[in-house]
């Protein structure tokens, strides 16, 4: 049908979040731009760990990380998301207007192909360990640090290089809960505390 974007067929996903991001290509596929509506259902279950996981890797990824304006609006999602996990809710709610936001197909596959690179050898480090750090109640303290991030994100579109940190460490606290996997959780907290550091030191 004309008017309507194809994708090449993705090269077999060979870990957990390589499937992830099999997914996420997928998602919207026949349109010419890309819901994160689209995105978030692309992952089945609207649970919090994918929404750490979008709001991560559309922060720390190229062409769209970068765009100013592009932290803050995840930022937005993980304080919705977390404000309702610590709430007790099990299914998590976003406003139309969050849902409606839009990139276009060519940039949003640009930057999954990007993400699948290094996702093989991640998937590689994951693993089931220190289980104690990301089960529940252990996801309430993650839930707490990741609005902490979220609440600095905007301020950090003017210190160089600590929104990338963000979202490193939102990424990190994803994989945590999706792998249940402690060490990851331990070095999202790392490099949390070190981000907002140099934010406070750059806005000082």
């Amino acid at each position: 049908m004309a008017g309507e974007a194809t994708d090449p067929e993705p090269e077999p996903p060979r870990g957990e979040l390589g499937q992830l991001l099999a997914r996420v290509q997928g998602a919207g596929r026949h349109a010419e731009s890309v819901s994160l509506e689209a995105i978030l259902d692309s992952l089945g279950q609207r649970s919090f760990a994918p929404f750490l996981l979008v709001a991560g890797l559309v922060t720390l990824a190229p062409l769209i990380g970068d765009i100013p304006g592009v932290p803050t609006l995840m930022a937005a999602l993980v304080v919705l998301a977390a404000v309702q996990l610590l709430a007790g809710r099990e299914h998590i709610w976003l406003p139309s207007w969050l849902l409606s936001r839009r990139v276009s197909r060519a940039r949003f596959v640009a930057v999954v192909r990007w993400m699948q690179r290094p996702a093989h050898w991640i998937d590689r480090l994951l693993k089931p360990r220190l289980t104690w750090l990301t089960r529940p109640p252990a996801h309430l303290p993650v839930a707490v640090t990741c609005l902490l991030i979220a609440l600095a994100m905007p301020p950090m579109e003017v210190v160089p290089f600590t929104a990338n940190g963000a979202g490193l460490a939102l990424t990190l606290f994803a994989l945590a809960l999706l792998a249940h996997d402690g060490l990851m959780a331990l070095l999202g907290y790392f490099l949390t505390f070190g981000t907002l550091a140099l934010v406070v030191i750059g806005l000082a």
